[in-house]
């Protein structure tokens, strides 16, 4: 049959009122199949769902016509992780029919926000990284950006975290339970991905050296799941595709047969394997494979299906980087570099110099950390066994390098730290340098992070290539963050300033003139102690634990970590704690800590932490000596729903990392966009935060990052620091003797040994002014004019942070990308 010369268009789905209502009884019928008296809240998500969707098909149609009719450069975004959380509201809110929405589901005596609260968050994500590639899917379709995000299907994600008597337990996240009405299964769109075999030489290429080629002896198949991204107005709607990894041979009928029913299904249950957890266990050998191969099994799928898409518009492959952008988010995707090579080399026949030429002009790098263990690294064995090609090509482009390298040629005791391979008893894999040789730009995301980039962990390759790092500073979606979480303080905005900041973010300044408008004031005071009456009955049916929205409202939520310092927040509430009980009838600032947030399965420290703080909030909560004075709680599963929950009402941010640690954070950005005033150190994006919003409006304290440095080269004895500060001995003594765990009482001891004898984290050095810092913003709040002069300015100064200015600073800096509508007019 012919194929019609363009495509067949059918009349796109309307927006209003009636044919919505129309289309969610049409797909509660026929689709879910239930009449309206019987259905659920399930059935009415599913329908509804499904009839938004539609909406976003015509859109995403659309803008797959305008694309290729205008063949320009896309953008392809390689992330282990992304954070989408739920999607109906964001759907709603970004095509502009929320209240249309709930006007319609109102019709059938049905409340839209019982409906939402039915959807589950994908769990495809952890932290600040995933969420960042969700912000970045959001501003890329808002800006009109062509953009594809690449990761993994995970059947269950990170894990579903519960306490048991105040211990993290990790259950599967089921999330797909249900089904996911958002996306399409691309069964047609299938990879093969290879593992382990050998490679042997095969006929000579262009260059005359024989080309290798590589036999696996394991395959799986990577299939496609497309979700629909819809941007701000719905003018554009771009796609997230997620992998499932699925075996070649679902069933194998010989083994079945002669009796032996687990060989049947053997190879099912090894290839789902990879798609089916995120961040699996790697302390054990088992556990650091499946995460490489996970790795690599999205990577190479990814550059994959980048190759077939432009084959299918253009011969050959040297005007790649002029169509093709590839961003790897963080060093999981690393492995993009020798793929892509193999790709263009081994299956495409291309010699060594154009393939590289390809691949450096196509990919670029975005490092999130500085910490060793987050850069990752592989050992050489581990990498020869599972993927043996890739290891060759790895030697080769190491050798090439170093070759050529001028650090190396002008002093050749550098070329240990230049190499790609960390020599020793346990050789390994660099695999951040090898991503930073293999990209035409490497950024850093906060312009401290980006400077400490250049001095540490790649001052050598800086010296080689002194052009290749470039900042570019986080930033966050106003839609998700604001319109969509903070309805309230967003229609107070709008009656202020009217329309257009949504994508417009830095017309928020206008705001910086309205902190002497006594009745504006009252009304943004009025939305925050709204969100804090919300959350309050949140945690009480969450925690059972009653606390007043009157009281300062002192927020960390974020991933389990040392460096972040929850440590530093929970020895605070002890000593408050143990001060209020001193002088129970002074004039305290009521008080409610909320902490939230995942420790890896694997990180022993950080589940002792999380411990540490339920058994400091247990003994906190039923003190009757400090009454109301200070309440502790700390939530489980934190994800982006909580979050939305949680940072409309907060009133303080903690951003109290080691600095020099954080590479930049958004949830301080988060928090700030919502009129939470900043506790925190001069670390990742906190020091532009206060550039922006100003010195008086933020509370800094502790360490800078070369303070914390130079202490550390020293010499630095924290059980000096600490038997100096009374208040803090007094709290890590309480701690030690059992106060908090009189059923172990030695429970924590390895917590206040390390914090004694190494404290690698300064907890101790930082104490002093940390409290000072809590004590001042105690004050700030009883002083309720002055809070929210401060609250209001931190709203109205942070609107640089949006991503929609990160990625168009990365369209035009790195990837060389116009928005298609800007090109069709030229």
């Amino acid at each position: 049959m012919e194929l019609p010369a363009s495509p067949i268009t059918i009349e796109p789905r309307a927006l209003d009122r009636e044919t919505l209502k129309r289309d969610i009884l049409e797909w509660l019928v026929y689709a879910v199949g239930r009449e309206v008296h019987r259905a659920t809240r399930h059935d009415w998500f599913a329908a509804t769902a499904l009839a938004v969707r539609d909406r976003l098909v015509d859109r995403w149609m659309a803008s797959q016509h305008r694309e290729e009719a205008t063949d320009g450069k896309r953008v392809y975004y390689l992330s282990l992780e992304f954070l989408v959380g739920r999607l109906m509201a964001n759907a709603l809110t970004n095509l502009g029919i929320y209240d249309t929405c709930r006007e319609a589901l109102g019709d059938f005596g049905v409340d839209l926000g019982a409906v939402l609260e039915v959807e589950p968050d994908a769990a495809l994500g952890n932290g600040g990284l995933g969420r960042l590639a969700a912000c970045f899917l959001d501003s890329m379709a808002t800006l009109g950006i062509a953009g594809t995000g690449y990761g993994i299907r995970y059947e269950y994600g990170l894990f579903e975290q519960q306490f048991d008597r105040g211990w993290q337990v990790e259950y599967p996240e089921d999330w797909l339970k249900f089904g996911n009405p958002w996306e399409f299964e691309r069964p047609e769109v299938a990879y093969p991905i290879d593992f382990y075999g050998k490679v042997e030489p095969g006929e000579p290429g262009p260059d005359g050296r024989p080309k290798p080629i590589w036999r696996g002896s394991q395959r799986v198949l990577a299939v496609a799941y497309d979700t629909p991204v819809v941007g701000w107005g719905g003018a554009t709607v771009n796609t997230l595709r997620l992998w499932s990894a699925k075996p070649v041979r679902e069933f194998d009928l010989a083994p079945f047969n002669s009796g032996d029913y687990m060989k049947s299904v053997e190879d099912k249950i090894l290839s789902e394997t990879l798609s089916r957890v995120l961040y699996p266990n790697d302390n054990t050998p088992a556990g650091q494979e499946l995460r490489l191969k996970q790795e690599y099994f999205f990577t190479s799928a990814s550059l994959q299906d980048v190759l077939r898409r432009h084959r299918m518009h253009h011969d050959g492959y040297d005007d790649l980087p002029a169509k093709a952008a590839m961003q790897l988010n963080d060093t999981h995707p690393a492995i993009a570099v020798p793929e892509l090579m193999r790709l263009l080399i081994d299956r495409h026949r291309l010699d060594w110099d154009r393939a590289w030429k390809i691949t450096t002009g196509c990919i670029s790098y975005t490092n999130h950390t500085l910490m060793p263990e987050a850069l990752e690294t592989w050992p050489v064995a581990l990498l020869e066994r599972v993927l043996p090609r890739h290891l060759q090509i790895v030697y080769e482009i190491n050798d090439r390098f170093l070759k050529s390298s001028r650090v190396v040629a002008k002093d050749p005791s550098r070329l240990s730290t230049l190499s790609l391979i960390q020599e020793g008893w346990d050789r390994r894999v660099r695999m951040g340098p090898l991503a930073f040789l293999g990209s035409h730009r490497v950024n850093g995301v906060s312009a401290l992070h980006t400077q400490l980039m250049r001095e540490t962990v790649f001052r050598d390759l800086n010296e080689e290539f002194p052009d290749r790092i470039t900042n570019k500073t986080n930033g966050i979606t106003p839609r998700r963050w604001l319109v969509q979480a903070n309805p309230n303080l967003a229609q107070l905005i709008h009656n202020m300033i009217g329309t257009g900041w949504e994508d417009d973010l830095e017309r928020l300044s206008t705001l910086a003139g309205k902190t002497e408008d006594s009745a504006f004031r009252e009304a943004f005071w009025a939305v925050k102690r709204r969100n804090k009456a919300l959350l309050a009955h949140h945690i009480g049916e969450i925690a059972d634990l009653r606390v007043s929205g009157d009281a300062l409202f002192d927020v960390q939520v974020k991933r389990i970590h040392e460096y972040k310092r929850q440590l530093l927040n929970i020895l605070h509430a002890v000593a408050l704690w143990q001060e209020m009980r001193d002088t129970p009838d002074a004039a305290w600032t009521p008080r409610v800590k909320i902490l939230a947030g995942k420790a890896a399965p694997g990180y022993a420290t950080a589940k002792l932490i999380i411990k540490l703080a339920n058994d400091v909030a247990r003994v906190i909560n039923t003190d009757a000596e400090i009454r109301d004075q200070l309440k502790m709680v700390f939530l489980p599963n934190y994800n982006v729903t909580l979050a939305e929950r949680i940072i409309p009402a907060a009133d303080l941010s903690e951003q109290i990392s080691t600095a020099g640690m954080e590479a930049s954070g958004t949830g301080n950005m988060k928090f700030a966009l919502n009129g939470a005033i900043t506790i925190g150190t001069l670390d990742g994006a906190n020091v532009e935060i206060a550039e922006r919003v100003g010195a008086d409006n933020i509370l800094i304290f502790g360490l800078t990052a070369a303070e914390v440095a130079a202490k550390r080269a020293q010499g630095y004895d924290p059980a000096a620091v600490i038997a100096a500060d009374p208040r803090l001995a007094r709290a890590v003594a309480a701690i030690e003797d059992g106060t908090f765990s009189p059923d172990d009482p030695g429970r924590f001891r390895p917590i206040t040994d390390a914090l004694r004898h190494s404290d690698w984290f300064l907890v101790a050095a930082d104490f002093a002014a940390y409290w000072e810092a809590q004590a001042r913003a105690a004050a700030l709040y009883r002083d309720r004019t002055a809070w929210t002069r401060m609250a209001i300015e931190n709203t109205a100064h942070v609107g640089w942070f949006s991503s929609d200015r990160t990625v168009r600073d990365y369209a035009e800096e790195i990837w060389d990308v116009r928005p298609p509508l800007a090109r069709a007019a030229e």
